[in-house]
């Protein structure tokens, strides 16, 4: 979230509104036919039991988009719905309305059509006296307001800010609450930018601070030492640490709220030789952006994915290293099977992302609670669907195993660096090959890269020649033809220059098969297993990406970065390699 790992402020929108919007709101979708009257019925019996919206059950079984609910309620005021998301403002476009007015009324020049007629969009088109101000602003020129989602809006806001080290001078000359105002700042630009983490990290005479954005480490800003005393201290006090403790890591959480951001974060601390590391994960409240068709699946393998989501037990595995999407997926998958007449049970560790209508369980060593015995309690709790954060020992392969077989739907993460690995580390853990053939339905294996700005991508064309010369021969077998074309990003103030935004995720999938079922009996190789997958259909996380590729959805480089490239020679070498072993 992902994704992966991006923060969804959609409730805002949702709850915002009166029992007069809402009745006035579900009378156009259904005049517009965006929704049928079952689903309102659905929707409302789901809003009351949960204490929610009807909107947001709407959103959450992906019968509406959030831009089509963006239209009904562009729809309610009257006025045109503007979508940010395709038509990205540039940040001269934002500054042609003054600062204070753009931030007071949250507001964005949308369109000048040749200076004459200007488009500004807000997600409050009915603030009074709104249009008076706008028009003397434009003095001469026709003045029309349109709707916007409010997370779109906080986006194109951004171009007010000025650099956090600008902003911390200023709170500094003050001499006035440095340390919680720094932090206000450091979050609230976290989250505006939808980074992942945040690293406080401590040197000589400076503190740096980093956020991880689309995966990557970017530097924010930097704090002078002097301070930095009283901001560890703060954030100690908030997420609950001891504040004499300074040479022994310890883990907490706090919330961050100001104005229209706010957010779960979760606090690491670590004693370094140059002082006490901060590493904060940003969480979002809720998963409502989580969706399988927004993850990057190949039509085929989402076919897949939702056919064996459907049955009434066996395992799902997604497997890959940290930081590859892996909770992600699992909780798009939580979300595609969430249904009010269903009893759907977590145990993680740590619970990441609040899910309505889900019951989530912390594993807590302090407590005894592990996944092992958690997941003992859930199967006594009469659920349909189980998710296990993690497998990692025997006992909790043994008791995951054992409730697919007993009519449960389980779904969980392991480490494993390919699908076909998982199922020999599996057997080694202890599962029982009759038992895990039995249950087992889907492996899925991925890696996250980073997809290009729609903005600022362009093409570029390559000889085969030059692209084996500068990526290497097996990179060149991937693509055909006596020229290539790859896409780029130039990089703009929309990706921050990156000529990035956001990420996408590549896949390899291997189904359970009958066949495949017989040969795990036999405790089977990776190898083994691969070959197998592969003359059903499977391929490589790198040629799943080959095709993000050949779709400008990311670049050769970037793909290159994330997974390497296996040649079919290579793949060859090894098989025979592990027969002479054998």
């Amino acid at each position: 979230m992902g994704f992966f790992a991006s923060r969804f402020n959609f409730l805002a929108i949702v709850f915002f509104v009166n029992n007069n919007d809402v009745d006035k709101i579900k009378q156009i979708l259904l005049e517009k036919q965006y929704v049928s009257q079952e689903d309102v019925s659905q929707a409302e019996a789901y809003a009351e039991k949960h204490q929610t919206s009807f909107l947001a059950f709407l959103l959450l079984q992906q019968i509406l988009t959030k831009d089509l609910v963006g239209q009904a309620i562009a729809e309610y005021y009257g006025v045109s719905y503007a979508d940010l998301n395709s038509r990205i403002p540039s940040a001269e476009q934002v500054r042609m309305i003054p600062e204070k007015i753009g931030k007071q009324y949250r507001v964005v020049l949308f369109d000048a059509d040749d200076e004459a007629r200007f488009v500004v969009t807000t997600d409050y088109p009915d603030q009074e006296g709104l249009l008076d101000i706008l028009k003397s602003l434009f003095s001469g020129k026709e003045v029309v307001l349109s709707y916007s989602l409010s997370e779109d809006i906080d986006q194109a806001l951004v171009h007010y800010r000025s650099s956090l080290e600008t902003r911390f001078s200023k709170i500094i000359e003050t001499q006035k609450r440095v340390a919680p105002e720094i932090l206000d700042e450091i979050f609230s630009d976290a989250i505006v930018l939808r980074a992942s983490d945040i690293h406080f990290e401590p040197q000589p005479k400076y503190v740096l601070i980093r956020f991880r954005i689309d995966g990557i480490l970017l530097e924010a800003g930097r704090i002078p030492m002097e301070y930095y005393e009283n901001i560890v201290n703060r954030v100690k006090i908030a997420a609950g640490l001891r504040i004499d403790e300074h040479f022994a890591a310890q883990d907490g959480s706090m919330r961050h709220e100001r104005e229209n951001n706010s957010a779960d974060l979760r606090i690491s601390i670590v004693p370094t030789l140059e002082g006490e590391k901060i590493v904060v994960r940003v969480l979002a409240e809720y998963v409502q952006n989580f969706a399988l068709h927004g993850l990057g699946l190949s039509t085929a393998n989402q076919d897949m994915l939702e056919k064996v989501s459907h049955k009434p037990f066996g395992m799902i595995l997604v497997v890959g290293p940290t930081g590859s999407g892996k909770t992600t997926t699992l909780y798009s998958l939580v979300k595609f099977v969430n249904r009010p007449d269903i009893n759907i049970m977590t145990i993680e560790d740590p619970v990441e992302y609040r899910v309505m209508g889900v019951n989530q369980i912390q594993v807590s060593e302090q407590k005894k609670l592990t996944f092992a015995r958690g997941l003992r309690s859930i199967v006594r709790q009469d659920p349909d669907v189980i998710l296990v954060g993690e497998i990692r020992d025997r006992e909790t392969v043994e008791i995951s195993v054992n409730a697919a077989l007993t009519g449960h739907l389980l779904f969980s993460t392991f480490h494993s660096n390919d699908a076909a690995t998982a199922i020999p580390r599996l057997l080694d853990m202890g599962a029982e090959p009759f038992l895990l053939a039995s249950t087992l339905e889907l492996v899925i294996a991925q890696r996250l890269v980073r997809r290009l700005c729609e903005v600022c991508r362009h093409s570029v064309s390559m000889s085969s020649d030059e692209v084996a010369t500068r990526y290497g021969a097996s990179v060149a077998q991937r693509f055909p033809g006596k020229m290539v074309t790859f896409y780029q990003g130039k990089g703009c103030s929309s990706c921050g220059q990156t000529g990035y935004r956001g990420r996408v995720g590549i896949f390899e999938f291997i189904h359970v098969s009958p066949e495949m079922k017989a040969l795990i009996l036999r405790g089977p190789s990776s190898a083994e297993i691969w070959d197998l997958a592969r003359s059903q259909g499977s391929q490589r996380v790198f040629d799943d990406g080959v095709e993000k590729v050949n779709a400008g959805l990311t670049s050769i480089e970037e793909l290159m970065r994330v997974v390497e490239p296996t040649s079919s020679s290579s793949e060859k070498k090894i098989r025979s390699s592990r027969a002479k072993i054998v």
